[in-house]
């Protein structure tokens, strides 16, 4: 049923995070964090029997925490056993719109503020060299509030540091740093997220993935159900009519939800659709099936750090200067 990935290879440990994360050429990324004693870390031990699903909601709830107080939206995510995808889009251009007020304010949710700070808040004027102390910890924080690294250290050390402390140990929690895929193009974004969303679903854990639980589309069904149009926590989909400077998904809720039905009946034997039904994002953003089918099975897998047309991802080429780029290919 797959044809062959196209893919642009190269060395994947030589390329830079500042290379990695430019928020120059896109503001979205699907990051992936595994764990590193395997599944029984958010799963159930098969040795003990000891269930550990609720580590699950942790995840979940962290992702929501931090995502009130970085200017980071969630587009998708899914937390499995011993591992979590997360699709962002950093907002930049939020954060540097916040004031002083507004910095501060989100930067006390998570962490505690020094005194010179603390003198702001209760209005004591502040002499020269505190006024500059001052700059330098609200300069420091806004470019953090919208710092992916930031984001994604704060969401694993929370976890790490809440399971260590419930296993009774020390030690690493996760397999190293995180890894990131720049998405390049509107076709990656929504293969990433497809690929988060129905990450139950190819697992094997979940026949459906409108109920698959501790994703991002089982938020977003539950929220319709509330008669809620757009969940908070997560990035609305706003219509393929918007402009690149709205905020939102340039998708339609029920064009995406359509396309993960018909995606996952390709996992499942007896189920699969025939051509004509197809669904119609794929044709306005010039997919061909195949390609698709290799996106939401194969997107992590081949270890890509860009993904998006092959136009795209030459373009990235040439502003990092590399003779090759990792680079998975949409549309060839």
């Amino acid at each position: 049923m797959f044809s062959e990935v196209n893919e642009y290879q190269s060395d994947f440990m030589t390329t830079a995070r500042k290379q990695l994360v430019d928020l120059n050429t896109t503001p979205y990324y699907h990051c992936v964090s595994r764990c590193v004693r395997q599944s029984f870390l958010c799963g159930v031990d098969k040795l003990s029997g000891r269930c550990y699903e609720h580590r699950k909601a942790w995840v979940e709830q962290r992702i929501y925490d931090l995502a009130s107080m970085y200017c980071i939206d969630i587009c998708a995510y899914a937390v499995m056993s011993n591992h979590y995808h997360l699709v962002v889009c950093i907002n930049r251009d939020k954060a540097k719109s916040l004031d002083a007020h507004e910095v501060v304010l989100r930067w006390s949710m998570a962490h505690s503020l020094p005194d010179v700070i603390k003198k702001w808040q209760v209005g004591v004027p502040l002499d020269k060299a505190e006024q500059g102390a001052f700059d330098n910890f609200i300069s420091r924080w806004r470019a953090r509030l919208c710092d992916l690294s930031w984001f994604m250290k704060e969401l694993n050390y929370d976890i790490a540091r809440k399971a260590n402390q419930e296993d009774e140990c020390k030690g690493h929690f996760w397999e190293g740093r995180y890894k990131s895929q720049a998405l390049l193009d509107e076709s990656a974004l929504i293969a990433a997220m497809a690929y988060a969303d129905l990450n139950p679903v190819r697992a094997g854990v979940s026949n459906d993935p409108l109920s698959s639980e501790y994703t991002s589309i089982r938020r977003r069904v539950v929220s319709l159900a509330n008669n809620q149009s757009q969940p908070d926590g997560l990035s609305a989909f706003r219509g393929n009519t918007i402009r690149k400077t709205d905020a939102g998904l340039p998708f339609k809720l029920i064009d995406y939800i359509e396309l993960l039905d018909w995606s996952s009946k390709q996992f499942r034997p007896g189920k699969k659709t025939i051509k004509q039904n197809c669904p119609n994002i794929l044709d306005r953003l010039k997919l061909r099936e195949a390609n698709w089918f290799n996106a939401i099975t194969l997107l992590e897998r081949k270890r890509s750090h860009f993904i998006g047309t092959k136009d795209n991802i030459d373009r990235r080429k040439i502003q990092l200067r590399l003779r090759r780029a990792s680079g998975f290919c949409l549309n060839k």
